[in-house]
């Protein structure tokens, strides 16, 4: 029993030290590092498909400028997306998606206009 406390104590003392910041526990968003990365531009994309779908508003994807990521059960991703209408306005957009590799699951959960 006191061996379990002690690794107990012992994993939670390096998370406190390893993100001293409550954007980097467990639950929280933080900044995506790369913003560039294939998978993140591809969600962006996804993103936009998806709101088309529902909307038929001819929104059409250019790519996602900036974002955020937090690990709930998967990881949900908050996404400014840059895109056009269909008389060539741009605009950003926020999208919300929350995915899960291990299901092969995806969900646009909001997709709204970034302040």
């Amino acid at each position: 029993m006191r061996t379990s406390l002690l690794v107990v104590i012992a994993i939670v003392a390096i998370q406190m030290v390893a993100t001293p910041t409550m954007a980097g526990l467990v639950g929280g968003f933080k900044p995506i590092d790369n913003i560039n990365d294939p998978h993140v531009q591809e969600l962006g994309g996804w993103a936009v498909t998806e709101h088309v779908k529902k909307a038929n508003d001819g929104l059409t994807f250019t790519n996602v400028v900036s974002g955020d990521v937090q690990v709930v059960a998967g990881y949900k991703y908050r996404l400014i997306v840059d895109v056009s209408d269909s008389n060539g306005k741009d605009a950003k957009y926020q999208a919300v998606v929350w995915e899960r590799d291990w299901l092969n699951s995806r969900e646009l959960l909001s997709f709204k206009l970034a302040n």
